[in-house]
């Protein structure tokens, strides 16, 4: 049974026989990201054949193995190796490259939430800039998915944190939520344009990395902050507007504008490379240093619900689909 189409519903699904090199899975959960919905839009730079199970994320345990099978066993949790495999399905049969083991004594929402998010935010943060204990990093859509992550993940690297998000009637509810996972500053969108920030801004270094997800004037905002050299990593669009960077910036402060895509660090990348990424996040989850985004855990049968929560403004639970 999975979630298949352009219009989303739930079917029934042939269960493939298990070949020599083929794992079933039976999954546990699977979460619904931006780019799972935005993948279903048709704007995303994978797209499945249709029509196609959606998830491109989640956690299943191994049923059973083919003969020529080594890499997992029955009772294995395992978790997609790339985007697209289509994980809000009770169960499938896959071919073990496509699967990477992970270990079960982490938290189920860890396991289900581990190879998008944090991923994406410890790449941003080890790749592009060479960062030292104690320097700075700025980012807007800070109480997303990856936002949580890169504030964990930044901490537990001694990096500090200035975290924009959007005003909201539960600001400073947020605001202490973010900083209980490590944040050093959260400050709304409005407050970073006022001319007062340039003081507030004189006790902290600045930043040499700047992670935007969102586009239009924050990513412009994000940019006017950014130490001389510095670099800015745009990763999502969520405004669905333009990046524009002054003329002035990138001629006086020399700032560098960059992409990030997970699925594109994968390709450029051996999938040892991947699961040792894995595993560097799985040690953070032990040591309690990187905790799942808080969630809202429904069946699949009520994946609608689950859908339209995921679509609606200021939503702080991401929707995890169980099996």
């Amino acid at each position: 049974m999975g979630i298949t189409g352009t219009q989303p519903r739930l079917k029934n699904l042939e269960l493939a026989a298990v070949g020599g090199s083929d794992v079933h899975v039976k999954m546990l959960a699977a979460p619904i990201n931006p780019s799972d919905i935005n993948m279903i839009q048709g704007n995303y730079g994978l797209l499945p054949k249709l029509p196609a199970v959606g998830g491109n994320e989640g956690v299943g345990q191994v049923v059973a193995v083919g003969s020529s099978v080594t890499g997992v066993k029955p009772g294995d949790w395992v978790i997609p190796a790339n985007a697209g495999l289509g994980t809000w399905r009770t169960e499938a049969v896959f071919s073990e490259e496509v699967l990477v083991g992970v270990p079960k004594d982490i938290p189920l929402p860890s396991a289900a939430t581990l190879s998008v998010n944090p991923c994406t935010a410890y790449r941003m943060l080890v790749d592009f800039e060479q960062l030292q204990p104690g320097d700075c990093v700025i980012q807007n859509a800070s109480n997303s998915g990856v936002g949580q992550a890169v504030i964990q993940i930044a901490a537990a690297l001694g990096l500090r944190t200035i975290n924009v998000v959007r005003d909201r009637p539960d600001i400073q509810k947020l605001t202490e939520r973010l900083k209980n996972l490590g944040a050093d500053h959260v400050i709304t969108e409005e407050e970073i344009r006022k001319h007062e920030m340039k003081n507030f801004l004189k006790d902290v270094p600045q930043p040499r990395l700047a992670l935007n997800c969102v586009g239009g004037k924050s990513s412009t905002e994000l940019l006017r902050h950014l130490a001389p050299g510095g670099t800015m990593v745009t990763y999502g669009g969520m405004a669905k507007q333009p990046v524009i960077a002054s003329v002035g910036l990138l001629i006086f402060k020399d700032l560098k504008l960059r992409g990030f895509w997970l699925s594109q660090w994968k390709k450029d990348h051996s999938p040892d490379q991947f699961k040792e990424l894995i595993l560097t996040l799985c040690n953070l989850i032990r040591r309690g240093q990187l905790t799942a985004p808080a969630c809202s855990q429904v069946p699949l049968q009520d994946y609608q619900r689950a859908l339209e929560a995921s679509t609606q403004p200021f939503v702080s639970s991401k929707q995890i689909l169980t099996m």
